[in-house]
């Protein structure tokens, strides 16, 4: 349950958000590798090991159960880490169902290491409920959303899919990395998972790597905790109070974030060299009116394609001089990036293009810089691609 109504103050005040013994306003950074017991099997403070559990991390998992309402979080070693941890709820024959456009290292876990193990995934049309509804096959067991998805941005109605996946005895895990729970609370639309990349706008300064879990019920609970002691990939401490630390400005940087990529994408809308955009924070976009009754906006990742017949997009990535080309998202630098030789490459081609994730493709992450600066690297990359 929330101790705060307004998730300004949750960020900084939530879960465990001081030490109770010392006074200190943070918690402090816990790097013993074990923990005093007081006798046998008495472990009156709660600890023994620390893959088991160790304070620094038990407060950034109390701090995203509360800002999510969920029952209980989990801090993994990266994103891919959570979601594999979340996979081992299943087993071989059962078969996940995963949004048409995610991010490339989920296929890549699906379709190089879980499949060898039997455990098979489909892609659905989760934006599309009456195309997901006939989708759902015998052998299904959950549904894994991305909304926005990866890196089309394509919205899903999260509770629409919910309805429809709990009526067939599905699980539905949402990773909610592109929007955190300032922007969008998939467990109170029905979802029953939440997963993070917390390396992206929950850490926001690009300076760890962390994935996060949480739950909505007391099985999961369970569950997953089990799994988390006994997988071990849990987040270490110091990287643990980085995430809590980046956490408590959330508010303040989504709002920067936002604010610019409003103004980028209004830019890029009316540019005559771009052939397509995607931001569902455009009125335009056909995910606008879903995205806006389930989240606060349309956050601040943008996709978007130059007309192939007078721009290079290949010169556009290397005149840019502000934005950089990087792997990841979130931070408070903007980045930019080529889905189909980076973030997506593991996907193959024929896949990719099915899907609509074109070689032409550009995927920007706006920071919190200034928004005039960032239009004028963009405005003077696209002019200097002219073929």
């Amino acid at each position: 349950m929330a101790k705060f109504k307004n998730i300004n103050t949750a960020v900084i005040h939530g879960g465990i958000s001081l030490d109770e013994f010392t006074g200190a306003v943070n918690v402090p950074v816990y790097l013993s590798s074990t923990f005093k017991q007081d006798g046998l099997g008495n472990r009156r403070r709660g600890y023994e090991y620390a893959r088991s559990g160790n304070p620094t991390r038990e407060a950034l998992e109390a701090q995203i159960a509360e800002l999510d309402h969920g029952l209980a979080g989990f801090a993994f070693a990266s994103g891919l880490a959570a979601i594999s941890t979340v996979l081992n709820l299943f087993k071989g024959g059962d078969r996940i169902l995963i949004s048409n456009n995610v991010y490339g290292g989920t296929y890549r876990l699906l379709d190089k290491v879980w499949k060898n193990y039997g455990l098979n995934y489909s892609f659905v049309s989760t934006n599309n409920s009456k195309l997901f509804e006939s989708q759902i096959l015998p052998d299904s067991k959950a549904v894994l959303i991305e909304s926005p998805a990866n890196p089309l941005l394509s919205i899903t109605d999260i509770r629409e899919v919910a309805n429809i996946a709990h009526k067939h005895g599905l699980t539905v895990i949402v990773d909610n990395t592109f929007m955190t729970p300032y922007l969008q609370r998939p467990l109170d639309l029905g979802a029953d998972i939440v997963v993070y990349s917390a390396t992206k706008y929950l850490g926001g300064h690009s300076d760890s790597v962390a994935g996060l879990v949480v739950v909505s019920t007391e099985e999961q609970k369970e569950k997953i905790g089990f799994l988390q002691n006994s997988i071990g990939a849990v987040l270490p401490p110091f990287d643990s109070y980085l995430i809590s630390r980046g956490i408590k400005t959330l508010g303040v940087r989504l709002d920067r974030h936002v604010q610019n990529a409003e103004k980028i994408a209004t830019y890029l809308q009316q540019h005559p060299a771009v052939k397509n955009i995607y931001y569902p924070g455009l009125k335009s976009d056909p995910g606008y009116e879903v995205n806006r009754k389930q989240a606060r906006n349309g956050g601040a990742m943008i996709s978007f394609e130059l007309d192939e017949q007078k721009y290079d997009y290949k010169r556009f990535f290397q005149e840019l001089r502000l934005i950089l080309l990087a792997e990841s998202l979130g931070g408070v630098e903007s980045l930019v990036c080529h889905p189909s030789s980076m973030t997506h490459a593991s996907i193959p081609a024929d896949i990719r293009k099915e899907i609509g994730i074109t070689d032409g493709l550009i995927r920007l992450s706006v920071g919190i810089e200034e928004a005039e600066d960032l239009i004028e690297d963009l405005n003077n990359a696209i002019e200097k691609s002219k073929k």
